[in-house]
């Protein structure tokens, strides 16, 4: 089933884990364009150009723009890169984040700072220079996706500077519900459990950890990235054509398990 038959595409931070699944889950259902942003660096070009080859084809074409997103430059270059390519953006996936881990009360300011930049100011960024083309779309509009946390409900010891940039991204998308909602454009926000990426390998090679967090979750499994990848592409579609300012918690039912 082609859910974005034909639909243009802009996934932030799409090198690996859960920005690389997306682009896959969107080539799988009819993307006609894919938009991919990456750092920049000699092993996020690597990845990225061997996710291009994996998924380009006569039926979707896809180009590549690097860059750090926390530079609002980025997401201007992203934007002009997408209108150059295709002539329009009809979804974004706003993904590009860091998490590194760090105790608050010797945490150096500059993990703060980068990590709010990359994360919070990025997400901005991008989100804002999309829905000014997306205006101009009407009436087709478009749909905007967040990539928040479970984190943005609940607190962790390592994250002090990361949560709060996770329930900003939360909070945004509910704003810009409100806001692009006259522009035809859908906000969400998709808040993923814990997925076994590259932002929490170090971590999770703590066994003992890991074993916790796979018996705090319902479903007894860490996620991976295609298990965020789905509820994404439909949050794009229009199946979810009525579904915006949303909130979808894709964690396994890590949140609801107390005992």
């Amino acid at each position: 089933m082609s859910l974005v038959a034909n639909q243009i595409v802009c996934i932030t931070g799409s090198s690996r884990g859960i920005g690389r699944a997306c682009a896959i889950e969107f080539a799988k259902h009819g993307a006609h364009g894919l938009i991919l942003h990456y750092y920049g660096d000699a092993e996020t070009e690597a990845d990225v150009q061997s996710l291009r080859g994996q998924l380009e084809s006569s039926t979707l074409r896809i180009i590549t723009v690097s860059g750090d997103i926390g530079d609002p430059a980025t997401s201007t270059k992203i934007v002009d890169a997408g209108i150059s390519a295709f002539g329009r953006i009809d979804v974004l996936v706003a993904n590009a984040g860091i998490c590194p881990f760090a105790e608050f009360l010797t945490m150096p300011h500059a993990i703060w700072e980068k990590t709010r930049q990359v994360n919070l100011d990025g997400s901005f960024y991008v989100v804002q220079a999309v829905a000014n083309q997306m205006k101009t779309q009407i009436p087709q509009g478009g749909s905007i996706i967040g990539i928040s946390s479970i984190s943005a409900l609940v607190g962790g010891e390592l994250q002090c500077h990361y949560t709060p940039t996770k329930a900003g991204i939360l909070s945004l998308m509910q704003s810009c519900a409100v806001a692009l909602g006259k522009y035809g454009i859908r906000a969400n926000a998709v808040l993923p459990g814990t997925i076994a990426t590259d932002l929490n390998k170090e971590d999770l090679s703590d066994l003992t950890k890991r074993e916790y967090m796979i018996k705090r979750t319902a479903l007894k499994r860490l996620g991976a990235p295609d298990d965020i990848a789905g509820p994404v592409v439909f949050l794009a579609s229009d199946l979810a054509k009525y579904v915006t300012g949303a909130s979808l918690l894709v964690d396994g039912g890590l949140f609801v398990n107390l005992q």
